[in-house]
């Protein structure tokens, strides 16, 4: 896969893990930099990043949906005095 369009990264791996890279590229009859490739895919997915949190509480319906609430309740200190304590 020469594609002069991709992007080149440089990453330094332990003599063991060069080694073990060269012999897999060689019995498998592909290049390091195919190997790594793959590898990569596989770690990181084919598939687009997940969703933020926020856009999943924000599809789930649960943003704004405390009634008779302050605006600022996640956001103004002074709604937090006495917060977790026992009464």
């Amino acid at each position: 896969m020469s594609d002069m369009s991709s992007h080149r990264i440089t990453v330094r791996v332990p003599p063991a893990l060069t080694s073990r890279l060269r012999s897999r590229s060689r019995a498998n009859g592909s290049t390091e930099s195919d190997l790594v490739r793959e590898a990569l895919e596989s770690y990181l997915g084919s598939e687009p990043a997940g969703k933020t949190a926020y856009e999943l509480a924000e599809e789930s319906g649960i943003i704004g949906s405390a009634r008779n609430a302050p605006r600022d309740l996640s956001t103004n200190r002074r709604h937090f005095n006495g917060f977790g304590k026992k009464k």
